[in-house]
Formats: structure tokens, C-alpha cells, sequence
């Protein structure tokens, strides 16, 4: 038994490594859902999608978003309305006290969804209205990602990382804004803090501290608002710190991989560097990190090419993961 903890690109790429290694059902992945948004009423949650998707083999990797071939008709029209109708394109926040009224999972999160500002396709949205649906029936977004995952044949377990809403929000030189509206133009807006608006109040399932008991990995995914948000729940990294957790790192020393993982660091005072990530992890172990990266770490340390471009690539640093653990005595 092993559990993943993901979030944006960076641990799904890792998972074609562990789903060859690993028998699918002895593998959990918790999932991040600080990025989830309510978009014209349906709930969107963008990084349990990229490993249902991808576990279910119709992820695009060319955009790691969405689904491959998928049609945007939908979409299309509704920026053809806009125009038409002289509605602004941008996000399109509902009203405050709207944000706290209604469905209590999209607390805090809510767009309209005119002219929508995230690119959705057709048959990606059928997910989101099936999700939505399920969650105005009664059942919790846990129970909802198990139908959906199986849904699309997905052998893994993925769960939530609560079935409580937490919204990440970046605070920018312009204002806060929700992490979703940041992604579109963080070229353009300077990080000087992240909230996690909700994580207070939210706990941690029965499954997810379930699957804490077993030895956890933690893929090159972004520190401050991929892994962050779990942590930010009470009682997750409490459970990180009872088990063996191995890491590896989006830099190679203050080089970092892809995204804004170096800008959301700096914002937030850590140093955007390995360095900076062992230091945002102190539950962490070991740590996987590239040949080229120097960095002297106060834990033990694997080396290889972290370069996660194919399945050869995420069979490689996987196998450096084991290495990390074995390092720890734990043989999985």
C-alpha cells in the first residue's frame, strides 16, 4: 500500500511510473481541491480530474487539462453570447453574499459563468454536471469522485482531500484573487501571500487519514498551492509527520521545473529553491532530487534525472522513490 498526495501536473505524471510498479489497488491518490471553483453552477475540480482522466486514459498531456480530442461547442457559444450581448469575458465573481449561499462545497469559489474564463470541452463538462448532480442528491464529494472514477474504469483509489470546501486565494499587488484567476495571468500580478480560505473549518476524511497510515510520496507538484492546501487542513500534517514520507523536488537547486511554483515561494517568504522545499516540508524523510541539483540536505537524498517528459521518465523517478523509502527501511 502506498498513498500519493497530488496536485496540478507534477504527481499525475509520476503515477504511469507507480501503476507499473504497483498493483492499481493497493495505490491511493489524496487529491488537492483548493483549486476547485464553481463555474455557471457546476462544480469544477481541476486536479482530481487531470488523475481521473489520466487514469482513465483520456487525459490531453499535451495541456495536462481536460480531455484529449474533446470538442468545445459549449464553450464557443458562450463567448459568441457574450460578444453579442457586449458582456465583459473576464472572471466574473458572483456577488459576495452569493459566495457564502447555496451549495456549501462551492463556498467561496463561485463564478458566473458567462463567457467562461476557463476552457472546458464538451465531454468535460458532462463530469462536472454528473459531480454537480450527485452533490445536490446527497452524496459527498468523496462518494462522488469513487462513482465518477469508476465511471472511467479507474483501478486506483482517489480521494479528496476533504469533502469540505477550501479555497485557494492568492494575494496579488492588484488584490486577492481565487488561484484559478491568478493561473490565467500570473505573468502580470505580483504574489505577496496565499490564504486558504476554509481550511480552518475543514477536516480530513476517514479515508484520507486512512490512507496516511501508509507510506506516503509526494511528486514534483507545486509546495505552495498544490501540496499547501492539504496541509492547511487540520490533522493531515500531523498524520504526515506518524509516517514515512518520501519527496521529490519541482527545482533543481533554484531552477524550477515548470508553473509558478518559484513566484508562489517567493511571495509567500520561503525560498524558491530545493532548499526552500525541504524546509516547507519538515514531515518529509527523504528526498528524490535531480543529478544536477547539489543541494546538502539535513535527510537522507536520491539521486536521478527528474525529468518527467514520457512513461520511461516516471518509471525512472519512481524507481528512486523506492530507493528513498528503502533508504527508510521500508520495503513496499
Amino acid at each position: 500500500m502506498i498513498t500519493f498526495l497530488a496536485g496540478g501536473t507534477g504527481t499525475p505524471k509520476l503515477l504511469a511510473g507507480a501503476t507499473a510498479v504497483f498493483d492499481p489497488d493497493g495505490l491511493t491518490v489524496v487529491g488537492n481541491t483548493g483549486d476547485d471553483i464553481e463555474l455557471g453552477g457546476l462544480l469544477v475540480c481541476p486536479d482530481l480530474d487531470t488523475v481521473l482522466f489520466h487514469e482513465g486514459g483520456v487525459l490531453d498531456t499535451e495541456r495536462w487539462w481536460g480531455i484529449d480530442d474533446d470538442s468545445h461547442e459549449t464553450n464557443a457559444e458562450l463567448h459568441r453570447l457574450a460578444e453579442s450581448a457586449d458582456l465583459d469575458t473576464g472572471p466574473r465573481y458572483l456577488p459576495p453574499r452569493k459566495q457564502t449561499q447555496g451549495r456549501p462545497i462551492a463556498r467561496w469559489r463561485r463564478f458566473s459563468g458567462i463567457a467562461e474564463f476557463m476552457t472546458i470541452g464538451d465531454r468535460d463538462r458532462a463530469v462536472h454536471i454528473t459531480r454537480t448532480s450527485l452533490l445536490d442528491e446527497g452524496k459527498t464529494l468523496t462518494e462522488a469522485t469513487q462513482i465518477l472514477a469508476d465511471a472511467f474504469d479507474v483501478d486506483l483509489t482517489l480521494l479528496p482531500m476533504s469533502d469540505d470546501p477550501v479555497a485557494t486565494i492568492v494575494s496579488t499587488d492588484e488584490g486577492p484573487i481565487h488561484f484559478q484567476e491568478y493561473w490565467l495571468d500570473k505573468a502580470d500580478r505580483e504574489v505577496t501571500g496565499i490564504e486558504f480560505r476554509g481550511a480552518d473549518e475543514a477536516k480530513p476524511t476517514n479515508q484520507v487519514l486512512d490512507a496516511l497510515d501508509a507510506p506516503v510520496v509526494i511528486g514534483p507538484s507545486n509546495p505552495v498551492t498544490s501540496i499547501g492546501p492539504m496541509l492547511a487542513v487540520p490533522g493531515i500534517e500531523a498524520a504526515l509527520e506518524r509516517t514515512p514520507v518520501v519527496a521529490v523536488s519541482p527545482f533543481i537547486e533554484d531552477e524550477v521545473f515548470s508553473g509558478p511554483a518559484a513566484e508562489l515561494m517567493a511571495g509567500t517568504g520561503r525560498e524558491p529553491s530545493t532548499q526552500g522545499v525541504a524546509d516547507a516540508y519538515p514531515f518529509v524523510d527523504a528526498f528524490v532530487l535531480d543529478t544536477d541539483d547539489g543541494t546538502d540536505l539535513d535527510r537522507p537524498v536520491v539521486r536521478t534525472d527528474t525529468t518527467i517528459d514520457d512513461e520511461a521518465d516516471s518509471r525512472r523517478v519512481m524507481g528512486a522513490v523506492l530507493d528513498a523509502l528503502a533508504e527508510l527501511g521500508i520495503d513496499v
